[in-house]
């Protein structure tokens, strides 16, 4: 435990060096041709992770906020609506609610995985709730069945925020096929991440994919005009091409990202160490490795001395947030959601971690509180 060459949290760089000859042949190739904007490489792309996904369509946007905005716009969320998400979750989620007029409705977490809990969603269901945005935080499936059986009971549309989950699998189908639409964010730190901004939009239904794609380009008609009120929020082909090379290596990266997190799994013995559950029929994508510590300052001053860069994901529950001043406050408690928000810690996990860096960051882990 002498080594305090420092551990950082995530390290771009060592996968960048790695596939830095495809990335520059893929950008070449889009300056070759100039297409720019939503051309034939984002085409090619959207085909692409639409296979991946298992889903027939896709559509390519700007970023993973503006994914989760014109999904819940596709599915005609408005002014007067209600939209359940849970509060353990980037705020993003619910931004999407926001943009679209529509009134965010917290509900709480299941103690064990941290995920969406289908108990709490239900109570909180008016006849205003217009849609559900279940999180696959951590890239840990939610419950979806139960969630699914519980809005299907009132008529209401289930929308996957995937935004951490690209390649998780729930009994045996990928994140972003379950629900009437997926969400996805290509943010560089994501296991799928651009060398920029992106995310995208999955579905079976062509319809509402089309009506995302119009108006991700200003809503506009063959013959020039504008039906409606658009937006510019193209994904541009240069991060589309980039995405085409590492989506040919997401597999083998998520499949490091499994190897390490077991390791994890296994190594970290402390009782003062609380881990995160899944689903036995759930296969994660393992984008961040999320922990409980009761004393989480003096664990991560701890961690720090030792040279490990941990971060906390996130340090404020949703329904907390000065932004959601102006939003009713819960009808219900939302306790497990406040109490994960302050006792949880994420370890480092990328794919390209050394096996002597994941033993320093378990003996570091299980020295804590000695």
């Amino acid at each position: 435990m002498m080594n305090k060459v420092p551990i950082p949290f995530c390290d771009l760089s060592r996968q960048h060096r790695r596939l830095y000859d495809e990335y520059v042949r893929a950008a070449g190739e889009v300056l070759g041709t100039a297409d720019f904007c939503n051309g034939r490489f984002v085409k090619g792309f959207e085909k692409d992770f639409a296979a991946f996904c298992g889903v027939s369509y896709a559509a390519a946007v700007d970023n993973g906020t503006d994914a989760v905005f014109l999904a819940l716009k596709a599915l005609g969320i408005g002014e007067g609506d209600e939209v359940i998400i849970p509060s353990n979750t980037f705020v993003a989620t619910a931004w999407g609610a926001v943009y679209n007029g529509a009134t965010p409705v917290f509900c709480d977490i299941d103690p064990d995985t941290w995920e969406i809990d289908p108990a709490d969603l239900e109570k909180r269901i008016t006849k205003a709730t217009k849609a559900i945005v279940g999180v696959h935080l951590y890239g840990v499936p939610f419950d979806f069945d139960r969630v699914k059986g519980i809005a299907d009971a009132h008529g209401i549309p289930v929308v996957e925020d995937c935004a951490q989950a690209h390649g998780a699998l729930y009994k045996g189908k990928k994140t972003g096929s379950l629900g009437e639409l997926g969400c996805f964010s290509f943010y560089p730190t994501k296991n799928l991440g651009a060398c920029g901004d992106a995310g995208c939009v999955v579905s079976g239904d062509r319809e509402k994919i089309k009506l995302i794609n119009s108006f991700k380009t200003h809503c506009t008609t063959a013959d020039g005009d504008h039906s409606d009120v658009g937006f510019n929020m193209r994904m541009d082909d240069i991060q589309a091409a980039i995405l085409s090379v590492k989506l040919r290596h997401l597999d083998g990266a998520l499949q490091r990202r499994r190897e390490i997190s077991g390791i994890y799994d296994r190594g970290i013995t402390n009782p003062l160490i609380v881990k995160q559950k899944y689903n036995e029929d759930s296969s994660p994508a393992r984008h961040l490795y999320v922990i409980h510590v009761s004393e989480r300052d003096r664990f991560l001053r701890h961690m720090s001395d030792l040279g490990i860069d941990c971060r906390v994901h996130y340090p404020l529950p949703c329904h907390l947030m000065k932004a959601f001043g102006d939003v009713p406050a819960p009808r219900f408690p939302l306790g497990v959601s406040e109490y994960h928000a302050a006792h949880c810690v994420t370890l480092p996990l990328f794919p390209e971690l050394t096996r002597e860096e994941i033993e320093r960051i378990i003996d570091a882990c299980d020295r804590f509180g000695g």
